[in-house]
């Protein structure tokens, strides 16, 4: 099995499980600081990976390193552990983000702009797409692109909205030639 599918499956089962306890919003914080150290403590995975090195050791580890956090975020870590899958905490956490913000209504968002937008066009077009997208909230986060002439790139998940200058001169020219 893929590690993609693997890490689908642990986080669908921990958000069922957080969503019966109504601890969505309880987990998600504490999935983050996971991802982070395993992310930065390259230590801890090569621990956790070694062959030599006891489950039941490793186990205590992860019971030591995120003391006071649920018992839902340990056992999975535990469970994880267990069956070798270490390196998929990272995507868990990212599978599980996903899961908890489609619940939610939330979706995250890439604007590209000329310039850096001022939080009151921000403002604006989350207002504008989240109402277009039935969405609670849009995550926005501006980049800027020299190479757009003017107006805004939107990236919602894998649909592109493009209002820029150039993005509209090049389907009018599409449409000039298709027309010949």
């Amino acid at each position: 099995m893929s590690k993609a599918t693997v890490s689908k499956r642990y986080a669908e089962a921990l958000f069922q499980l957080a969503n019966e306890k109504n601890k969505l919003d309880f987990l998600e914080p504490e999935l983050l600081t996971v991802k982070e150290v395993f992310q930065n403590n390259k230590d801890l995975l090569a621990f956790l990976k070694h062959p030599k090195v006891r489950s039941d050791k490793k186990k205590q580890l992860i019971d030591e390193a995120f003391k006071g956090f649920s018992s839902e975020v340990i056992n999975t870590l535990k469970v994880l552990v267990e069956r070798n899958n270490e390196e998929a905490v990272s995507s868990v956490v990212d599978h599980f983000i996903t899961l908890v913000h489609d619940a939610k209504g939330i979706a995250e968002a890439k604007v590209y702009s000329i310039r850096e937008l001022s939080d009151q066009e921000m403002d604006q077009l989350s207002n504008v797409f989240s109402k277009k997208l039935n969405l609670k909230s849009l995550n926005m986060v501006n980049f800027v692109d020299p190479t757009i002439l003017g107006g805004v790139r939107l990236k919602i998940g894998n649909t592109i909205y493009d209002g820029t200058i150039k993005g509209k001169l090049e389907r009018l020219e599409r449409n000039i030639v298709s027309a010949n």
